[in-house]
């Protein structure tokens, strides 16, 4: 075997941050040392792996070809050494997760997996689908949740949890006793959207595709909390995940509209790199959420 474990760690480093300074930096090296042993890497199989533009290096089709496996191999390796010292205890998984499973079902999920797992530490990142999508992918990431639909040959789907959107407006607003929105009423009544890339955005548009151009569309928010206090307001109706209602719906501060003709239901995914090792500690993760189902 002619590479080292801190070959492909350098190789890896130098395709996350795109940079031989930055990767150096995350390793601990000296810019010298990470050049060199990318270097002899290459040198060794007589291929390159980047594509170098100044001072930035973006793989090329073959670094894009072994990057998952050198990821998968580097994280057998570390999983290996944590089951020398500790057995097969989980260590730290990072998981992302959009705003509506982030916000409202995570603290559970996580609250449950360090009670059978004392010695493991979960890092939680909360962004939308598409960002979910792409840290998985960069293998920032070891597990996704998310409330969109992903479809890239890299990333495997695994269907948990159903969900249906909710449309809703102030428990004062006109529409409120009227409790179900007309064609008129969807046109007509400023709407409170999430962002563009967000699961709940790509349900909205899908049950209104045939209103969609002629929405009056008042602000798009990246947070659901946000979202609520606009409608609590006033400014406006909206549409999100019944988990991220349900409190607010109880309390009464908000109200729930009817929807005829308008499928809002969808599945809750997790994902993961289908190259990606999984370790104890994700298996243990994926194990707890199927028996939330």
């Amino acid at each position: 075997m002619k590479y080292t474990l801190r070959q492909l760690d350098v190789f890896l480093a130098v395709a996350h941050y795109q940079n031989v300074s930055k990767a150096a930096e995350s390793l601990s090296m000296s810019q010298s040392a990470c050049s060199s042993a990318l270097k002899d890497l290459e040198q060794q199989y007589d291929i390159q792996l980047f594509d170098r533009a100044g001072k930035r290096l973006q793989t090329n089709e073959t670094g894009r070809r072994l990057r998952p496996h050198a990821e998968a191999l580097i994280t057998q390796a570390r999983e290996l050494e944590k089951e020398l010292l500790q057995r097969n205890q989980a260590g730290q998984i990072t998981v992302g997760a959009t705003l509506t499973i982030g916000n409202y079902l995570c603290v559970g999920l996580i609250k449950e997996f360090v009670k059978k797992e004392p010695q493991a530490q979960v890092k939680l990142e909360v962004a939308n689908t598409t960002s979910i999508a792409n840290k998985l992918l960069n293998f920032d990431i070891d597990i996704g949740m998310i409330e969109g639909e992903i479809n890239h040959p890299d990333l495997q789907m695994l269907p948990w949890l159903d969900d249906e959107l909710v449309c809703f407006c102030a428990h004062d607003h006109p529409l409120a006793k009227q409790g179900t929105l007309s064609r008129e009423d969807i046109l007509q009544t400023p709407w409170i959207l999430r962002e563009h890339g967000s699961g709940t955005r790509q349900v909205f548009e899908r049950g209104m595709h045939n209103l969609l151009p002629n929405l009056n569309i008042l602000l798009e928010l990246e947070h659901t909390e946000a979202i609520k206090r606009a409608v609590e307001a006033g400014m406006g109706i909206s549409c999100l995940s019944k988990i991220a209602l349900a409190d607010a719906l109880k309390r009464k501060s908000l109200a729930a509209l009817k929807t005829p003709g308008h499928n809002f239901q969808r599945k809750l995914y997790l994902v993961v790199h289908k190259h990606k090792y999984r370790s104890a500690g994700i298996q243990h993760w994926l194990d707890l959420c199927q028996s939330e189902t």
